[in-house]
């Protein structure tokens, strides 16, 4: 199976032949991958060079055009280094864009902290007007980046090499995988087949979503309904990220919510992916001790 980021370079070059107001500024990053779209669209196709905050500015400066700009690098690179351009250059100025990140919170451990980025969403989650996607499958990442190209407003889409098993289909809010009267899990993006795994034989109502912002009040509320309204969320990206959120759409319950994801501590370690989860506690076997003591199962 190709990953998230296969299928965003290979969905974003057939988007740039069918769509004259689209353009892709890049930072070096997954250049490579769209030497064919830049022969075809040398004016449309823009590479900065190792220069994220102009990566940002030159993207502000094509809305500010007219053109739909999709900007590409690895999130830390993208979201945390620039974070001042992205407030001023889009949300002051009032345009819209399409920032598609790569390496998640610990994709590639080998590259350290300066490639890491758990603290992303939460970042961008202090601006307004941000639609955040975080697909758990290289074919919704493609019906994430299609919708995204296709809007006007501003958009992140975060893609991983952690990928679910089978894609489902995209929705602006939750979904409902699994049904229980014991609480409430939601699953983001390419954590569902872990927490799948870690709830399995219990009663719990499991929620999946690819669309994180905006949060889903009301899906989250409708799913409580009738249930204990006891809530973990589990987030790939740092953990707490939207508790607030939570709590807020169940104000008028009396509730508990758990946000499990990445501590803020740093596991000064390079190791692979799968140790990091396993480190994090995000492996089925530490999810599962985690949810099962707070809904004492």
């Amino acid at each position: 199976m190709d990953t998230m980021r296969d299928r965003f370079i290979a969905t974003t070059g057939r988007l740039l032949d069918e769509d004259p107001r689209l353009a892709l500024v890049l930072a070096e990053i997954s250049r490579d991958g769209f030497r064919e779209a830049e022969r075809r669209h040398p004016d449309r196709v823009i590479n900065v060079g190792i220069r994220e905050q102009l990566l940002i500015g030159a993207g502000g400066g094509l809305a500010l055009a007219g053109m739909r700009p999709v900007l590409h690098t690895f999130a830390s690179f993208l979201v945390e280094r620039p974070f001042e351009q992205i407030k001023l250059d889009f949300g002051h100025q009032g345009v819209g864009g399409v920032l598609v990140s790569a390496g998640a919170s610990y994709d590639w451990p080998a590259g350290g902290l300066t490639h890491m980025a758990p603290g992303d969403v939460a970042l961008l989650d202090t601006l307004d007007g941000w639609t955040i996607h975080v697909p758990g499958h290289p074919d919704e990442a493609e019906a994430l980046v299609r919708q995204a190209a296709a809007g006007d407003g501003l958009d992140y889409v975060r893609l991983s090499v952690q990928s679910n098993a089978v894609a489902r289909p995209v929705s602006p809010g939750f979904s409902t995988v699994r049904e229980g009267r014991a609480g409430v899990v939601v699953a983001v993006g390419p954590l569902l087949d872990s927490v799948l795994a870690a709830t399995e034989g219990l009663d719990v109502t499991v929620l999946y979503a690819t669309t994180v912002r905006p949060f889903d009040a009301e899906g989250l509320r409708r799913a409580v309904d009738g249930a204990r309204p006891d809530v973990v969320l589990v987030e790939p990206y740092l953990a707490g990220t939207s508790t607030a959120a939570a709590n807020d759409a169940l104000a008028a319950l009396p509730h508990r919510v758990l946000g499990l994801g990445v501590a803020r501590r740093e596991l000064r370690r390079y190791g692979t992916l799968d140790e990091h989860l396993a480190g994090q506690g995000l492996d089925p076997v530490g999810l599962r001790e985690r949810v099962s003591v707070f809904f004492d199962l």
